[in-house]
């Protein structure tokens, strides 16, 4: 388990907490609409934090190839079609590059901020020339509007029911995930990023924003630098 984060539910738990059985059965929401509108058909995507393949099988539908990188070993079990490779993104060299590279679910928001800076030069390093990283961020009020909860329509319900200050910038949140026969929760550390914050940690990697693919700005399109 990585310091600062917990996980309960389930069957077996990631290293950030997550119930792999119960993680596997949240559905995919617009992600791949927004992939496919800010990227080639048919490119090759390197998928950083893949988890149990919830947006990579809806990739390789769209035709897209997908290498699915993890740290969970569970989570890459339960991905079919893709490429996999099991370890932390912050230290990956595969010696290739990739149309896409990809890092969602608010992992650039690491509490910790080498793990951070380690994530997006793993982005970097694997980008081809002419190719681009799409992030994912956290919404502006990510970090006020607490407690808050959604009912997703597959029949699952999430609350995020607390957010602590853990020091130095970061802060613990924690969350529920119930579905009607099983309960997931998850405690993560989570850095806040202004949005200057954001372009200038995407700079110090060699990167810089292309565009915000969506009106909150929780999806971007970044580039290398020159």
């Amino acid at each position: 388990m990585r310091e600062g984060y917990e996980g309960t539910g389930p069957g077996a738990i990631t290293p950030d907490g997550c119930a792999v059985e119960l993680y596997a059965r949240v559905p995919v929401g617009d992600e791949p609409d927004i992939i496919a509108a800010a990227v080639p058909a048919g490119a090759h995507i390197l998928e950083l934090g893949s988890g149990a393949g919830r947006v990579t099988h809806a990739l390789l539908e769209r035709g897209f190839t997908v290498t699915a990188v993890d740290e969970s070993a569970d989570m890459l079990d339960r991905v079919r079609g893709a490429r996999t490779i099991c370890g932390p993104i912050e230290t990956l060299d595969l010696g290739e590059t990739f149309d896409v590279v990809m890092l969602a679910s608010f992992l650039v928001h690491a509490g910790d901020e080498e793990v951070r800076r380690g994530l997006l030069r793993t982005c970097a390093r694997h980008v081809a020339e002419g190719g681009c990283v799409l992030i994912q961020r956290e919404g502006p009020d990510y970090h006020t509007n607490v407690p808050r909860e959604r009912a997703d329509p597959s029949g699952y319900t999430v609350r995020i029911t607390s957010i602590e200050p853990a020091g130095e910038g970061v802060h613990s949140v924690h969350v529920e995930y119930v579905f009607p026969d099983a309960v997931w929760t998850q405690t993560f550390l989570s850095r806040p990023l202004t949005k200057d914050q954001f372009e200038s940690a995407l700079a110090e990697a060699g990167l810089r924003v292309d565009r915000y693919l969506t009106p909150d700005g929780t999806w971007v399109r970044a580039v290398p630098v020159g």
